[in-house]
C-alpha cells in the first residue's frame, strides 16, 4: 500500500497576488510574514486552511493569504469561524482580528467561542487603538489615553486580553510581539499543535495613530528588563544579566527577587503551562499591571484535556442517529399544531 505524501510547500505558496495595503511600517506586515512562514511547516494541505476575519486593519489578512477565507462583518469572525469548524472539523481555521474587533463589538462572540473550546486559532492584533477608523481609543487603550474620541483622556480601565481569555477558560493562551519574529513563529507553531481554542495576543505597533504603543517592551535596551519569556518547565528568570526572577510566596502571590545572596534559580517559580487550574495563568497575566513587574510573553496556559466543541457535537449527532434514526423533515414540519390557510 502506498502512502500519499504531501507536497512540499514554501512561504511563497501562501502569498497572493494582492497588493498588501497596510501603512508602511505597520506591525501587521511582520505578523503576515510569520504566519506565511509557519503554515508550510505544519504538514497540512494548503486547501485545508481557512482564514477568517472581521473588520479592521488586521481583517485584511485573508486577502494576503493564499488559502480559503472569509472577510466577515465587524466582530463576527468567531461566530462565522465556529460555524465552519463545527460543520467541517477537518479544516484548519484561523481567525485574524484586532483589539477593537474582538473585544468591543465582538467581545461576546470571542468569550463564548473560547468557553466552548472550538478548535480555532485566534490571532488578536493588539495596537491599543482603532487604526482603520483613524485613531479612536480601543478597549485596550491605556487609562487617560488622549485620542480623537477621548481628547481629555480615556476614563475606561483597559481590557487585558490575556486575562479575558483565561477568564473564559480558554485552553490555550499565549502572547507574542510583532517584531520578535523567532518567538512569534514558535508561538504560532505551539498554537497550531493545540487541538482546542488557541488564543494568541500579538502586541503590534500602529505607527500612524499610536506609534510606540509597546516601545517600553520592544526598545532594544529595555527588552530584557521589561519582558519575561515564559518557558514550560523552566524557572522564571529575566533581566539583562539574568539576575532577576519571580518567586511564589507562601500566601500564593508572586514577588520579584534578586538572584544572589543565597537566592538561586532553585528558589524561583517554575513555569507550568499545563497547570490544570486557570487561576495560575491568570496570576501571571496580571504581572504587567503591578509596579516593577515585567510583561510575560510566551504560552501562559496550554490545557489539552478538554473536548473540542465540534467533536462533542458530532458525537452527539451520532448518538442520536443511532437511537432514533435519521430525521424526516416533512414529518417535522407537520408535527404539532398546524393550520391550513385557504383563500375565500
Amino acid at each position: 500500500m502506498t502512502t500519499a505524501t504531501l507536497p512540499v510547500l514554501t512561504k511563497k505558496d501562501f502569498q497572493t497576488d494582492q497588493e498588501v495595503r497596510w501603512c508602511p511600517g505597520c506591525g501587521d506586515y511582520a505578523i503576515l510574514s510569520a504566519v506565511q512562514s509557519v503554515f508550510p511547516e505544519l504538514g497540512i494541505k494548503r486547501e485545508n486552511f481557512v482564514v477568517i476575519s472581521g473588520i479592521g486593519c488586521s481583517s485584511r489578512f485573508p486577502y494576503y493569504m493564499n488559502t480559503f477565507g472569509f472577510h466577515t462583518i465587524h466582530g463576527r469572525a468567531p461566530a462565522v469561524a465556529t460555524g465552519l469548524k463545527t460543520i467541517r472539523p477537518d479544516l484548519e481555521v484561523w481567525v485574524a482580528t484586532g483589539d477593537g474587533d474582538a473585544l468591543s463589538i465582538g467581545g461576546n462572540h470571542t468569550i463564548h467561542m473560547l468557553r466552548r473550546n472550538v478548535g480555532l486559532k485566534v490571532l488578536l492584533f493588539n495596537n491599543r487603538i482603532y487604526g482603520l477608523t483613524k485613531g479612536q481609543y480601543s478597549p485596550t487603550s491605556e487609562l487617560n489615553k488622549k485620542t480623537k474620541s477621548t481628547p481629555y483622556g480615556s476614563l475606561d480601565r483597559p481590557f487585558n486580553p490575556i486575562s479575558l481569555a483565561i477568564g473564559a477558560e480558554a485552553t490555550f493562551v499565549a502572547r507574542s510581539v510583532d517584531v520578535f519574529q523567532g518567538h512569534l513563529k514558535d508561538t504560532l507553531k505551539q498554537a497550531a499543535a493545540h487541538k482546542g481554542s488557541a488564543f494568541i495576543e500579538i502586541l503590534q505597533n500602529c505607527n500612524i495613530f499610536n506609534d510606540g504603543a509597546w516601545f517600553s517592551l520592544t526598545e532594544k535596551d529595555a527588552r530584557s528588563e521589561h519582558i519575561i519569556q515564559l518557558e514550560h518547565g523552566k524557572p522564571m528568570v529575566y533581566g539583562k544579566n539574568r539576575d532577576k526572577g519571580i518567586r511564589q510566596r507562601p500566601d500564593g502571590d508572586i514577588e520579584i527577587v534578586q538572584l544572589g545572596n543565597g537566592i538561586t534559580e532553585a528558589d524561583l517559580l517554575v513555569h507550568d503551562a499545563h497547570h490544570p487550574r486557570p487561576y495560575y495563568a491568570f496570576l501571571l497575566s496580571h504581572m504587567e499591571h503591578r509596579e516593577g513587574f515585567p510583561t510575560p510573553i510566551g504560552v501562559l496556559r496550554s490545557w489539552p484535556d478538554v473536548a473540542r466543541y465540534e467533536d462533542v457535537i458530532h458525537d452527539q449527532l451520532k448518538d442520536v442517529l443511532a437511537k432514533r434514526g435519521p430525521g424526516d423533515l416533512e414529518k417535522l414540519l407537520r408535527a404539532g399544531d398546524t393550520w391550513r390557510v385557504e383563500a375565500r
